[in-house]
């Protein structure tokens, strides 16, 4: 049985209307920034998504274009390198695109769990519980929550996940109240719960907090 990914533009308008009748902050928030324009990748396999996030991992945008621009570049006119041909890929090669020794040991990682059915294809990912998949993922080494979610948002769209250990999910939150602290994890997994089913759109929107929350107010 396939698992919902209801992230279509009818849903994005539902989620907007149900996340502005939360309190007048949300309303005037979504208002400002307009309407939700997530763009999921549901065309990659999972490996192909885990890998790329791994290369971004603790890097800005243009350092991991950079260096996965470099590591495809190894591999011709392939769109992606299969399982396989990162695990024949000398270390030293992968090094030379930008790939430290902690982010290689990963991502052969994933290309061997990728041969050896742990990580899905994609069309059984589809029939697989976002709880399911972050426990079978998170196994992995260097893999964690976080970077499962990202598959679950962008490559599987699942509509109703909220990334707790997100810093900008939690910070957005504390911009949108003004609040003095950011919340915990705990506490924004507790707070998200009035979110759902529409937690990916809710934390779509508050990666777009502006640093001063009276900007909303103001523009």
């Amino acid at each position: 049985m396939m698992i919902a990914a209801d992230i279509s533009e009818h849903a994005y308008r539902k989620a907007e209307k149900f996340l502005s009748a939360l309190d007048s902050d949300w309303a005037r928030h979504i208002a400002h920034i307009g309407p939700c324009r997530h763009a999921s990748k549901p065309a990659r396999e999972p490996y192909e998504a885990l890998v790329r996030a791994i290369a971004y991992q603790q890097l800005h945008a243009r350092a991991g274009d950079a260096i996965l621009a470099r590591m495809l570049a190894l591999f011709g006119d392939s769109a992606f390198p299969t399982a396989q041909q990162l695990l024949d890929t000398p270390v030293d090669i992968l090094r030379s695109c930008g790939f430290s020794a902690s982010k290689i040991a990963t991502i052969h990682g994933i290309a061997q769990a990728a041969l050896d059915g742990i990580v899905p294809l994609r069309a059984e990912a589809l029939t697989t519980s976002d709880d399911a998949l972050i426990e079978r993922l998170t196994s992995l080494r260097g893999v964690g929550r976080w970077t499962v979610e990202m598959l679950l948002i962008y490559t599987l769209e699942r509509s109703d996940i909220l990334p707790a250990d997100d810093f900008g999910v939690r910070e957005g939150y504390r911009r949108l109240k003004n609040m003095e602290q950011t919340p915990t994890k705990k506490q924004i997994s507790d707070i998200g719960l009035a979110w759902s089913p529409y937690r990916t759109v809710a934390a779509w929107y508050l990666w777009r907090l502006p640093k001063n929350p009276a900007a909303s107010e103001t523009v």
